[in-house]
């Protein structure tokens, strides 16, 4: 009987602790407007859907991009680093200094902090990922120069 009692004593402390859901946040799709790929930035047509921006507790930025054939980010760093998860086509990354290398659907690419690279879909491709990028100083990206028709080529 004293089982019950106190099992019933904890019950409001076990309700209490599901009403710590209602403090989640529900960005509905089509909540947040897709943002076409600044020229100064990207080469080709790409659309940038947000999915989350910075919180106190989660210094990071997300969003799904989506690379049309042939179309490529500039050359850039990452201060705090990215994560890539391609979720549909063909693309390729590359290091500065290495050899471009193609992705597809499911892999993962981790790109370290401030090292200079690019991504994007093939020539006759196209491709998305969800890019996750850490915040430094309320800096999430360093951008440089267009990737030349060179570098990129089609392999």
């Amino acid at each position: 009987m004293k089982a019950i009692i106190a099992a019933a004593a904890a019950l409001p402390l076990v309700t209490s602790g599901l009403a710590l859901a209602e403090n989640s946040v529900i960005s509905p799709s089509g909540s947040r407007p897709s943002v076409i790929g600044a020229s100064k930035n990207f080469i080709g047509s790409v659309f940038v859907d947000p999915l989350f921006g910075v919180h106190d507790s989660m210094p990071a930025t997300g969003g799904h991009v989506t690379f049309a054939p042939g179309a490529r980010s500039a050359w850039h760093a990452h201060p705090a680093g990215q994560i890539l998860i391609i979720t549909d086509g063909v693309g390729w990354v590359q290091e500065e200094g290495g050899a471009k290398r193609e992705v597809k659907p499911g892999d993962i690419i981790w790109c370290p902090p401030g090292v200079k690279h690019w991504h994007g879909a093939t020539a006759t491709n196209g491709m998305r990922h969800i890019a996750i990028t850490g915040m430094v100083n309320g800096k999430n990206v360093d951008w440089m120069e267009h990737v030349t028709e060179e570098t990129y080529g089609a392999r």
